[in-house]
């Protein structure tokens, strides 16, 4: 007689409703996985305080000066890298300002370096290498949420004084729930493939990390209304972008919108404050530091809607 061996962790389970997905045709293994991401959105739901949460201590790290670090390990990993790599062209951030940090360093990337989400000694290093210190949010990221790496990592930012947090799917331990001050575990349940935590503890990590980097951001002022007014124009979609903004807001042609942007030295929010005020671009940038980088709070209007 066998015995059945159960995992407490809920993302290596079997899952009931795709025990038959290799019988399937691409039709069906399309309708299975569809059937199964769409229970994505509902568990994130169910964190959406914990998230609001995250989103309030990014902010106010950063107005006071700190650092938002993810840490973790294999897709984990990979995913809190991507957002952190998505803020300086989106926002116009300093790279310094959003980091991914992934066990086994830059290799870890583009491959799986076996055996570096187990080494504890290297998650204190690795942060100890970026500089990571009191004032600072390390948010770690572990589907089943029992990775070593992120346990380690998390322990030490709390050693140091700095806030932290975990992205989880599955129910973190005593242990490391101790090290957390923002706990966000959104179940997602046994994946379509077993354990494969890419599909849906992947998707919903990846919503999460963007709520908490795009809503930060949001409260810091790098919109106005939905429009990314701080983006760096690094390449010509982002000029274009850059040009079609301003025209909008300010109600002026490309042309006008383009000479404006010279003036402004590229900054989209400085050209948006400098029309509306009809100020010198020092002048806008001082007014945007004392409304926080707030655009609301110097011209006291909302950007045009499109209907």
């Amino acid at each position: 007689m066998s015995s059945r061996v159960t995992d407490p962790r809920v993302t290596e389970r079997r899952n009931p409703r795709t025990q038959q997905i290799d019988l399937a045709e691409p039709l069906g293994i399309v309708d299975l996985m569809l059937a199964e991401d769409e229970t994505v959105p509902r568990a994130v739901g169910t964190q959406r305080e914990r998230i609001a949460d995250a989103i309030a201590a990014a902010e106010s790290t950063f107005r006071n000066g700190g650092r938002l670090f993810y840490v973790g390990a294999g897709t984990s990993g990979r995913l809190g890298v991507l957002d952190a790599s998505e803020c300086p062209p989106t926002f116009g951030t300093d790279p310094e300002m959003v980091q991914g940090i992934i066990a086994g360093g830059t290799p870890a990337l583009t491959s799986a370096q076996e055996g570096a989400e187990d080494d504890l000694e290297q998650a204190r290093k690795d942060l100890a290498a970026r500089g990571v210190r009191q004032g600072d949010f390390v948010v770690g990221i572990a589907a089943s949420g029992t990775t070593p790496y992120v346990r380690v990592a998390l322990t030490y930012a709390k050693e140091i004084g700095a806030r932290t947090a975990i992205v989880a799917c599955s129910p973190p331990p005593p242990e490391t729930m101790a090290q957390v001050d923002i706990p966000i575990v959104a179940i997602t349940g046994p994946e379509v493939v077993t354990g494969s935590t890419r599909l849906k503890a992947g998707t919903a990590t990846k919503l999460i990390l963007n709520m908490i980097t795009t809503g930060a951001m949001i409260r810091l002022g790098k919109t106005f209304g939905n429009l990314m007014v701080d983006l760096r124009a690094t390449n010509a979609k982002l000029a274009d972008r850059s040009e079609r903004i301003v025209a909008e807001v300010c109600g002026l042609t490309r042309d006008q919108s383009r000479a404006l942007l010279a003036l402004a030295n590229g900054s989209v929010k400085l050209a948006i404050v400098m029309q509306a005020l009809n100020v010198s671009a020092d002048e806008a940038a001082k007014r945007l530091e004392q409304a926080g980088g707030v655009i609301r709070r110097v011209i006291n209007a909302p950007p045009p809607v499109v209907g």
